[in-house]
Order: structure tokens, then sequence, then C-alpha cells
């Protein structure tokens, strides 16, 4: 068994409001499962490309590659690596994680959708991403189809701090230019609420010599709309065609 105390992590964690409303958690998992996670990623080829402009690279590749953490694709995975991500993507699914993060930003959320956060539920889509060098992506405001973005960060060592995530206080001029970054360390985790035009963030581009850099992403899908039924549409998608490739 892991020790996935995430849950307790969250609720303990200080909100921090600048630039937006944001936790960050410097151990997100306990030594001991940190280890586990780093010994039991999957190699690179089970990986599925992300391609977004900026990722991609001079051989028409993208250099950020996506596993989902879906029971059904982690089925998919050597027997050690299935057990490890299957608690994990239970872990990371459960309502009691996304009741965590849901009270954290209860005044955002509350704010954003106009109801009473117990009205809110939100569709949970956990992912292994694995960037490469060249990856970078420019100063953006994610998806209004989602809800809270969190990231995992999955580095072996200090050296990759300068690689975490930037958070700007808007997307031109001095105010693009006043940052905030989260230190790429390892264990450590962010999460915001998705805002419209106030949660900008970026990563600058890494080089080949930064390595491989590996994150566990976890976004909470509205479920208003046809977006919670696009989520898991592109979740069977993915999977059959994980399936006919392997």
């Amino acid at each position: 068994m892991l020790d996935l105390d995430i849950v307790d992590r969250v609720a303990a964690s200080a909100l921090e409001s600048a630039p937006f409303d944001h936790v960050y958690l410097d151990h997100a998992f306990s030594q001991e499962t940190y280890e586990r996670l780093l010994a039991h990623l999957p190699e690179t080829r089970r990986y599925r490309e992300l391609r977004h402009r900026e990722a991609m690279q001079p051989d028409g590749r993208s250099a950020r590659r996506k596993f989902y953490l879906f029971p059904e694709q982690i089925r998919l995975l050597p027997r050690p690596q299935r057990e490890i991500w299957l608690e994990v993507s239970r872990v990371l699914r459960s309502p009691e994680l996304q009741d965590a993060f849901k009270d954290k930003f209860r005044r955002a959320l509350e704010t954003r959708f106009s109801r009473s956060i117990e009205r809110l539920t939100f569709y949970p889509v956990p992912m292994l991403l694995r960037d490469l060098g060249g990856y970078r992506i420019g100063i953006h405001n994610d998806s209004m189809s989602k809800a809270i973005t969190v990231q995992f960060y999955l580095p072996r060592d200090e050296a990759q701090a300068h690689l975490g995530t930037r958070f700007h206080e808007g997307r031109y001029g001095e105010a693009a230019g006043r940052i905030k970054t989260l230190a790429f360390r390892p264990g450590a985790a962010y999460a915001f609420p998705v805002l419209h035009r106030a949660t900008w963030h970026s990563v600058a581009q890494t080089a080949d010599a930064d390595g491989e850099r590996n994150s566990l992403m976890l976004t909470y899908y509205v479920q208003n709309g046809v977006d919670g039924l696009v989520e898991r549409a592109k979740r069977l998608w993915v999977f059959l065609a994980y399936a006919v490739r392997r």
C-alpha cells in the first residue's frame, strides 16, 4: 500500500492569493511513496503525443507526451507498474480529494459558477506527463472547460528546480513580467481554480540538458453542457487507439 494522504495535505495547505488563488505543497507524498512512484514510471514508448503548437519540434513530433491514468489504460502496463498506478488513480479520482480542492477554492469557484460548492461536481482526469527537451508553453489561461488544475512534480532531484510553472499577473506588458515561479522540486505540487482571463501561467523552454520533465497532471473538468460528455468520449477514444496500437 502507498502512503497517499494527499487529502489531508491539501486540506492543511495555505491558500495563496497572489497573483491569483492557488496552493503550493512542498511534499505532496511521503518520501517512500515518492521513490516508488519514480521507480515505476512507464517507458516513454507507452506515452502518446500531446500535440499543441508550442510543443512541436522541427522533426514534427511533440516534446510533450501523456499517459492517462484511467484503470483501463493502466491495466495495459506490466504488473508492478499496474499495481502502483491503479492505487494512485483511485486516490486522484476520489470524491474526497475533489472535495478537499473544492473547499480550498470555495470562494473562487462559487463566484465563477454562481452556486454553492456543495452543488458543484467535476470530472477528474489524471495523466502522467513527460516533457522532452525543447518543450515550452507561453503565457496562457486554461480552457474554461476546466474548473481546477493540479500538477504534481516528479523530478528525481533538485537539479530541475528552475523548470517550475510560472504564474503571471497578466498576459501582456509589465504584468506579464511580474512572475512567481513554483519550483519544480521533488514531490512538490500546485493547484489553482481556473478563472476567466485571470489565471495566467507558462513554462519556460526546456533544453536537452535539462533531461525529461516528469509530472502528474490532475484536471477537474466542468460537467455542464457537452464538456463532460467530450471528456468521457475522449477517454474511450484514447483507450481504443492505445489498445489497437499495442
